[in-house]
């Protein structure tokens, strides 16, 4: 732990010090109190290059339990850190002592005020949570920054932080009114502007907030010249204290607004009142392409002079790392040609006509003067999505290009300077990254000068951090020398606090120590920030991890550093804290606790992994409790942009945990559950009878852990194989149809028998199998082995390891090469091409299979697209509604493309995918009965909300078949597969639907039960 002052105290002094505090903020706080050295080493990082471990954590849940928090911490001579998202990048979030998140209790919205135009929010709400709130006022906050779905607004008040459309709304101190706050004494306070006779009648008072009112004019006084002369005139910047706000002759004494910016130095804030403002109705984008950087820096004068919200460039770099990941993909088909850089000019108002005039008059000046080779006019919501998706994942792209210890740091990440000398102040930065031999990635708003520039650097190298220093020193005089600033919207925190003496001069530094030393005398609130910091190369968080262990791991991770350093990708942007899209992380968005994150996961995983014997430490129980939650629903290798894959992360310490405890009886079930399958399936209908006995509910509760609220899946007798070997399909197909395709002049398909809808949702399987015949396949069934995704995801790898070798040798033996492999079950299909390269990745049958791997979905709209399958153009009522869901391993692996595309070709269908996360059933986590209420909070979060709101006329389509027990269980409407909703709407005189035997999907109504 980093001592605030004097000597660092004895191990035995820190631990004896932690317990009491923990103890007495047992007995005196609401709140949560966390000090076990998991949750110390999650919040000992946020999203910068810095690690410090702090004593204990606490959760408060309300203003007093931070006052009693502060009391308790002055006491024991510690500090106290608040922290928000922890999505800092200059390190504001982390210190010794205790560390307050107000962000998992703290997040009410208390009043909206549409009349007033202002919100009165806790310090924990969410940026995109307020946002949602204020938009049924025709309202928004302001300042919209890249991480507005995850950074909290006490967060951006202690960053002073500003984003995109500052041009035009300025920065988050332009939007605070009032504030709450406890002051370092322990005592509550609340700031708001002030006129002369209030601040001499407070000035009065025999407290801290007296001295406040009464110390700090005299300091803004006697520091009139040094405030005039030493604040940088650039006006957007976070940096320093704003005495400069103080010192306006005509403006009342804002204590509220002077403390915005100042990283819980001074104050800890605990609720708000901001002001909103209208929301504009459109947005129309521009997007320039240009063949370098400096080319699109050049056109920024152009967009300036067009009057736009905002203007935002991205490199080549971005682009590319983009085009790795599924959840971005898309950007890349509506681009033209190759570009180095982009520039994204936005238009915001209610007149349409009149944004689509700016928008062609500044498509109309780049032409004329030679800018860019082609603009990209994006006017629907529907053309902007994948752009800004892209644009706000800006960061987490470029971190995902880290190569171990090597990333894109920031250090020098968000200098700025005014628009006029963008393109100079460039030129030369390049140049000096160019002289120390650095590489980096460049984005940001040349609408207000800010670029971000990312160098990557090795901080486990001493001679890289003495270089990252030189640069940092050189940059910092460049920024002076165009009138800059050193920080314009993420703060000093441990970054930049250093420099702010060279910054600001000594007499406006030590008036800001002054400032420091009024609000905060024993220096304990966030100490090392802004004033008296330690060096910006100390506490560096990648030289502070000792060389990981020997471990010998049962899957294939293809980084540097192995395990550990597959965990340690995560650089804490905190995407997966995001409650209000995408799937990652469903856990998180049902407990808002950290460990719950993906973030917190991983974190959690480097400390095991550093330690000496990390295969004993994979099996500590704590660490098992926080990997507990996870649904692996593999939401994270596509939605994280560093794409830290916690499903197989958590496979492998299962393994771990196994070997060191033994395999849990219901692990072994779960992970036979093919055989349990084929069993129910030959015994039905008795096998179906313990889902209808509440006595065997409970005993299955008893010694298995299997939730009794939880529907059984019902066995099918007629199950697809026996369909299928009935059929005679060893002989040949039956006889196609009138007018059909003949079936083999396509080739041959596998259709993999998975272990779920083979015995409890044939229907599904029969349709797909005629779909492809009448297409013109020749359907070949393998049913003889499981993949092992039950095994895997239970962490018994050995098991699933032997399951993938067998299964792979049928398919690769009992089919011709090159010919696709399908099936209906996302989880499985998927799991020959990812899990089975894991866990035999030197094995080329499974190399050769995993690149067979269709989705049916494609192969049958192909076929709809040739004319081979015909659907009826009066199959559906007209305007039918279908509302589809996606299997979260589908939509890691390959997306939900396909699917959407093959529903949109049934004649008369209107389809809507939701965007409504995982359904929280994941397999056999829904069934496990310490999981049951979290897997139902995880589907009550968006997807049975949106599901119930639909009329009786909307069909409901889910391709997994956990996702369609969920939908059921939870909004007790039926859900289709997909291709059971295709086989519905062939043409008259195909053969008779395979369907479930139930009513045609087609016309099926409210209610029914999933066969």
């Amino acid at each position: 732990m980093t001592a605030i002052s004097g000597d660092a105290p004895s191990a035995a002094a820190t631990t004896e010090t932690a317990r009491q505090v923990e103890a007495r903020l047992r007995g005196e706080i609401e709140g949560d109190v966390l000090f076990d050295e998991y949750t110390r080493h999650l919040f000992s990082r946020d999203a910068s290059m810095y690690a410090i471990k702090p004593l204990g954590v606490v959760f408060p849940r309300h203003a007093g339990d931070v006052q009693a928090a502060v009391t308790a911490a002055a006491e024991a001579g510690i500090p106290v850190v608040p922290r928000g998202a922890g999505t800092s990048l200059a390190g504001q979030t982390i210190g010794p002592g205790l560390v307050l998140d107000l962000s998992r209790h703290m997040n009410r919205i208390v009043e909206i005020d549409a009349e007033g135009r202002t919100a009165l929010v806790e310090a924990g709400v969410v940026q995109d949570q307020l946002n949602r709130a204020a938009a049924g006022h025709g309202l928004m906050f302001g300042p919209d920054t890249s991480t507005s779905n995850r950074a909290t607004v006490g967060g951006m008040i202690g960053n002073n932080s500003a984003g995109s459309g500052s041009i035009r709304y300025g920065m988050t101190i332009d939007h605070v009114r009032e504030l709450d706050v406890v002051l370092s004494d322990s005592a509550t306070a609340h700031l708001a502007p002030v006129d002369e006779a209030v601040r001499e009648h407070r000035a009065g008072l025999p407290t801290l907030e007296g001295r406040l009112y009464r110390e700090l004019p005299r300091i803004v006084r006697e520091n009139d010249a040094a405030i005039a002369g030493g604040m940088p005139q650039f006006w957007r910047r976070a940096c320093g204290y704003r005495l400069d706000r103080l010192a306006r002759p005509d403006a009342e004494f804002d204590l509220a607004k002077f403390v915005v910016g100042s990283e819980g130095t001074l104050v800890l804030a605990t609720r708000a009142l901001v002001d909103l403002v209208p929301k504009p109705a459109r947005t129309v984008i521009a997007v320039g392409h240009f063949t370098s950087v400096a080319g699109a820096i050049a056109a920024t004068e152009d967009a300036l002079a067009c009057d736009p919200s905002a203007v935002e460039m991205m490199d080549r770099t971005i682009l590319d790392l983009s085009r790795k990941k599924i959840e971005y993909a898309s950007l890349g088909s509506i681009l033209e040609g190759d570009p180095e850089a982009l520039l994204f000019v936005s238009f915001t108002g209610d007149d349409e006509k009149e944004l689509i005039g700016r928008l062609e008059r500044l498509t109309s000046l780049w032409k004329r003067h030679g800018h860019g080779y082609h603009t990209l006019q994006a006017v629907t919501p529907a053309q902007q999505g994948s752009l800004l998706k892209v644009r706000k994942s800006s960061l987490g792209l470029l971190m995902a290009a880290s190569e171990g210890t090597r990333r894109p740091l920031a250090f020098i990440e968000d200098t700025a300077v005014d628009p006029v000398h963008l393109a100079d102040y460039t030129r030369r930065f390049k140049q000096v990254l160019d002289r120390h031999g650095l590489n980096a990635g460049f984005y940001g708003h040349c609408s207000v000068g800010c670029l971000h520039i990312r160098p990557f650097v090795d901080t486990a190298d001493p001679s890289q951090v003495a270089t990252m220093r030189s640069v940092a020193e050189e940059i910092k005089d460049l920024v002076r020398e165009y009138g800059g600033v050193n920080s314009s919207e993420h703060g000093d925190g441990l970054a930049r606090s250093e420099f702010n003496r060279e910054i600001f001069g000594d007499e406006l530094y030590e008036a800001m120590r002054r400032v420091k030393g009024l609000f905060d005398p024993e220096n304990r609130l966030n100490p090392g920030k802004i004033v008296d910091a330690p060096s910006m190369t100390d506490n560096l968080r990648d030289p502070a991890l000792p060389p990981a262990g020997p471990l010998r791991t049962r899957l294939d991770f293809e980084v540097v550093g192995g395990m550990r350093g597959a965990a340690d990708r995560c650089m804490n942007i905190g995407l997966c804290r995001k409650a209000d899209a995408g799937t990652m992380c469903p856990s998180y968005m049902a407990t808002l606790k950290e460990e719950d994150s993906t973030r917190g996961r991983a974190n959690a995983l480097v400390k095991a992994l550093s330690e000496p014997d990390p295969h004993r430490a994979l099996g500590d129980e704590r660490l098992h409790e926080v990997l507990d939650l996870c649904l692996m629903c593999k939401a994270c290798k596509s939605e994280c942009p560093l794409g830290v894959d916690m499903a197989t992360l958590k496979a492998e310490s299962l393994a771990h945990h196994h070997d060191e405890h033994g395999i849990p009886r219901r692990s072994r079930v779960f992970a036979s559950i093919r055989s349990l399958n084929r069993m129910g399936s030959a015994t039905a209908p008795l096998s179906n009878l313990p889902g209808r006995i509440p006595f065997l509910r409970r005993l299955m509760d008893r010694w298995l852990g299997i939730a009794p609220a939880r529907p059984l899946p019902v066995f099918v007798r007629g199950n697809l194989v026996r369909w299928f070997r009935r059929r005679g399909q060893a002989a040949g197909a039956p006889a196609p149809a009138t007018g059909s395709v003949p079936p083999g002049s396509q080739g041959t398909v596998t259709y993999l028998a998975d272990s779920f809808t083979t015995y409890t949702e044939p229907g599904i399987g029969r349709a797909a199998v005629e779909l492809l015949e009448l297409a013109g396949w020749r359907v070949a069934l393998e049913s003889r082995g499981c993949c092992g995704r039950s095994a895997f995801s239970k962490g018994l790898l050995d098991e699933a390891k032997d399951q993938a070798r067998k299964l792979t040798r049928l398919l690769s033996e009992n089919s011709p090469a090159g010919s696709p492999v399908v099936g209906c079950e996302p989880s499985c299909l998927m799991t020959l091409r990812d899990e089975h390269r894991a866990m035999l990745p030197e094995d080329a049958a499974v190399a050769d299979i995993s690149g067979r791997v269709r989705q049916v979905e494609e192969l049958l709209t192909e076929a709809v697209d040739d004319g081979r399958l015909r659907l009826a153009p009066d199959a559906w009522p007209a305007s039918r509604r279908i509302l589809y869901h996606g299997h979260c391993h589908q939509k890691a692996e390959v997306g939900t493309a396909a699917t959407v595309e093959l529903l949109k070709r049934i004649p008369g269908a209107e389809v809507v995918e939701l965007d409504a996360g995982c359904c929280g059933m994941a397999g056999s986590f829904g069934f496990e009965s310490e999981h049951y209420e979290t897997s139902m909070t995880v589907g009550s979060d968006r997807l049975f909300p949106a599901i119930s709101a639909e009329g009786d006329r909307t069909v409901v389509a889910a391709s997994g078949v956990s996702c369609r027990q969920q939908i059921f269980h939870g909004t007790e409407r039926n859900a289709w597969h997909p291709v059971e909703l295709v086989r519905a709407a062939l043409l008259t005189g195909s053969p008779a639907t395979g369907g479930t035997g139930d009513e045609s999907p087609a016309t099926a109504t409210e209610g029914e039960a999933p066969q």
